[in-house]
């Protein structure tokens, strides 16, 4: 396996969502262990990921100096903030 950078949390501990630096992140059932989405679209090492407060929407940083809003629900990438000129490090909503 790959470097997991950070771990959380869903706020109801339903889910947890890691980054790694193999450029995605994951969310997992907490439960069954079993890894619900594969978030890929960073083109390099995920550094922290975070959960919105109502558990809708996951934010990823990465060292391709994005930041990517996605749906927990589909897995899907909703947004990227770009034009960071440096590398991107925490995640908080």
């Amino acid at each position: 396996g790959r470097m997991v950078n950070t771990a959380s949390f869903s706020f109801d501990g339903a889910l947890a969502l890691t980054a790694s630096i193999d450029c995605s992140a994951k969310i997992w059932i907490v439960t069954s262990g079993e890894c619900l989405y594969t978030l890929a679209g960073h083109s390099k090492p995920v550094f922290s990921a975070a959960f919105s407060p109502d558990g809708a929407l996951a934010l990823t940083t990465s060292s391709d100096y994005t930041a990517k809003i996605w749906s927990v629900a589909s897995g899907e990438c909703l947004y990227t903030l770009a034009g960071h000129g440096k590398l991107v490090f925490s995640a908080a909503f």
